[in-house]
């Protein structure tokens, strides 16, 4: 029997099946194959909000209460019976949990180890639907609902703030925001605290604990997201980079067999994780947000048993010696038998002079999400670029927006841009196009307040009071931390493959009577997928089916 508070309450039975099912008798036996049985008492506390979630209880005789508020909560918001299990995402990533779970009265569960559950939903594919389902909707609806264990304290006008709350919204990670400029009684709060504007954002961390402008790696910290990683431990392959490329390598990785561990300073998806809708993208003819590619790719590389390491940044490459090791802050290096470089690329930044003043949520943004189009409700925006991720935005922006400027150096969009975005765009009465067209000026004083463009082909200039630029044009690569450990071309993209030169080898010392595989790089052992491989393809679907055929090359390289 399953009980429900309001805070909770879903829509149809149908959900609440799938969010808390009640499993067969032989299903409960398949899982017990894997598990311990254990009795608990009435009001005892399995498992507290914050604790690492190494377990799931499948319950066979009484209740399991789930409290989503810390400390002395009476209400449940979830009350379990027999036939039912506890358990959602955090559990397969090995993260802290969301809820204390408490025995309601004297019964009998299952107790099931993280590594005994991984390998049973490995294992058992009827079991393993029913489990990452419940899994991923029970976050979908934590999600829905803003039940949180983390309150941002912030301003909409902040650079901070906005980079906080993409962190964690792209990460999935349920949050509150309590918006400075709305509640007075929340900056009166600030003020008696003596938190300075310096201090903006505060993060307010599982209930105890108070970030005061935190980098993504002491929010990750904070909220447990690597506990569950021993970054000294030997993998087969480590992946830097976790967009397209580096998910598609990880699952295919993981599920065969090998000990993946893929890296990454912001967010599973990359650049594509930043994209409003990709339709041309197979298998989704209604399209799907990069954000919920990104989320469904990661959860099936937990599946397999890879780990996500999120929140660090990779700084150098030891290449000199076997293993490789990867250096990504003071604490040990991450140590691989083989390596995967995805670390994408960058979109290239505006030639201006005062650009950085409107970085980071003060009217320059590189990334058009829900997030940013509630910024510029209502107002005229520019885009700036003529490639696909450009055209997207300015169709989902056209959306939320009282008109859209789409800016392009070149005569149109034909080169670069899928034909069906060039439809939309041509066909939109809110979407303008200027070709030949570039920013020559950004104007404000705290906020972008005046953009200024200029028409190469007249050189007429124009001044518009206009408050949000998105910039989406051209790519930087993402290869500074490799210190010379592999050919780059003259962007900066790494050489692969039979875009490497006999004088390339030959000023890397390629050891090997063999040639670099498909993907390799002047480093044997070592690839690189996806944007930051120059000669790559810039579509999503070419950046997966390099990330699986890495794998195949990785397999090779390990039996050598």
């Amino acid at each position: 029997m399953t009980t429900t508070t309001p805070t909770l309450e879903i829509a149809s039975a149908g959900r609440a099946d799938q969010l808390f099912p009640t499993l067969t008798p032989a299903q409960i036996a398949r899982i017990a194959t894997h598990g311990r049985v254990r009795h608990v008492g009435a009001g005892e506390v399995l498992v507290e909000i914050g604790d690492p979630t190494a377990r799931l209880f499948m319950i066979t005789e009484g209740q399991i209460e789930a409290f989503r508020a810390p400390g002395t909560a009476t209400v449940p918001d979830v009350v379990l019976g027999p036939g039912q299990f506890t358990g959602e995402v955090t559990l397969l990533a090995g993260r802290p949990g969301l809820a204390r779970l408490r025995s309601a009265v004297a019964g009998e569960v299952i107790e099931v180890g993280r590594d005994a559950l991984m390998a049973l939903i490995q294992s058992d594919g009827e079991l393993s639907d029913i489990l990452m389902r419940a899994f991923v909707l029970r976050r979908v609806e934590l999600l829905a609902r803003g039940m949180s264990d983390v309150v941002v304290l912030g301003s909409t006008h902040c650079q901070g703030t906005l980079r906080v709350q993409e962190f964690l919204t792209r990460n999935g990670h349920p949050h509150t925001m309590l918006d400075l400029d709305r509640d007075a009684a929340v900056q009166e709060l600030l003020d008696r605290f003596q938190i300075k504007p310096g201090d903006i954002p505060v993060v307010i961390c599982r209930g105890t604990l108070v970030l005061r402008n935190p980098t993504n790696q002491e929010i990750a910290d904070c909220l447990g997201f690597n506990v569950a990683i021993e970054r000294t431990h030997l993998r087969d392959v480590v992946i830097i980079g976790a967009g397209p490329a580096g998910l598609a390598a990880a699952v295919y990785g993981a599920s065969e067999g090998l000990d993946v561990l893929m890296l990454e300073s912001t967010a599973a998806g990359g650049q594509a994780g930043a994209s409003s809708r990709i339709e041309n993208y197979l298998g989704f003819p209604t399209g799907i947000s990069g954000q919920d590619l990104a989320a469904r790719a990661g959860n099936q590389a937990l599946k397999f048993g890879a780990q996500l390491m999120i929140g660090h940044d990779a700084k150098r490459l030891t290449c000199d010696r076997k293993p490789y090791s990867i250096e990504i802050d003071e604490g040990p290096r991450v140590p691989a038998r083989a390596v995967i470089i995805a670390s994408g690329a960058e979109y290239r930044r505006l030639a201006i002079p005062n650009l950085s003043q409107f970085e980071g949520g003060m009217g320059v943004y590189y990334a058009a999400t829900g997030m940013e189009a509630q910024l510029c409700k209502g107002e005229e925006v520019v885009v700036v670029g003529g490639g696909n991720s450009a055209g997207q935005a300015a169709v989902f922006l056209a959306d939320h927006t009282s008109r859209v400027h789409v800016l392009v150096r070149s005569d149109g969009l034909a080169d670069t841009m899928s034909r069906y975005l060039i439809r939309r765009i041509e066909d939109h009465p809110k979407i303008e196009m200027h070709v030949r067209t570039e920013i020559v000026g950004l104007e404000g004083e705290r906020h972008l307040e005046r953009v200024r463009w200029r028409n190469n082909r007249t050189g007429d200039e124009q001044t518009r009071v206009l408050r949000h630029v998105f910039s989406m044009t051209g790519a930087t690569p993402s290869t500074a931390w490799l210190h010379g450990c592999v050919a780059l071309d003259e962007r900066g993209f790494i050489k692969t493959g039979r875009d490497l030169t006999p004088e390339d080898l030959a000023a890397a010392k390629w050891p090997l009577p063999r040639s670099p595989y498909l993907l390799e790089t002047s480093l044997p052992g070592v690839f690189a997928v996806g944007d930051v491989r120059c000669s790559s393809i810039k579509r999503v679907a070419s950046a997966v089916g390099e990330g699986s055929m890495a794998i195949a090359a990785v397999h090779q390289v390990l039996h050598e």
